[in-house]
């Protein structure tokens, strides 16, 4: 394995703290894209709407909810959840 320099090594530790608000707020960016989305792109970015909320350790149960009514306007609401818990 290589070895970090002290430089690399904050910008690593800074990403893993900060990890949570990262996915937060890509996932509020793929909430808009997904707004303005149809057919195949739209899949993608549930796809990646999905491991977003994943990482933001959101139930498997209310993600598969979420995409199985494929409304934007409920996302919103669960991003408006964590970040009301941040």
């Amino acid at each position: 394995m290589a070895k970090h320099s002290k430089f690399q090594q904050n910008i690593i530790k800074n990403y893993y703290r900060n990890r949570e608000s990262i996915s937060l707020q890509r996932l509020q960016e793929l909430v808009t894209e997904l707004y303005l989305s149809e057919g195949k792109k739209r899949e993608r970015q549930w796809d990646l709407i999905v491991k977003h909320l994943e990482k933001l350790e959101i139930k498997p149960e209310r993600i598969r909810y979420l995409r199985s009514k494929d409304d934007p306007a409920i996302i919103c609401k669960v991003v408006e959840e964590i970040m009301a818990k941040q």
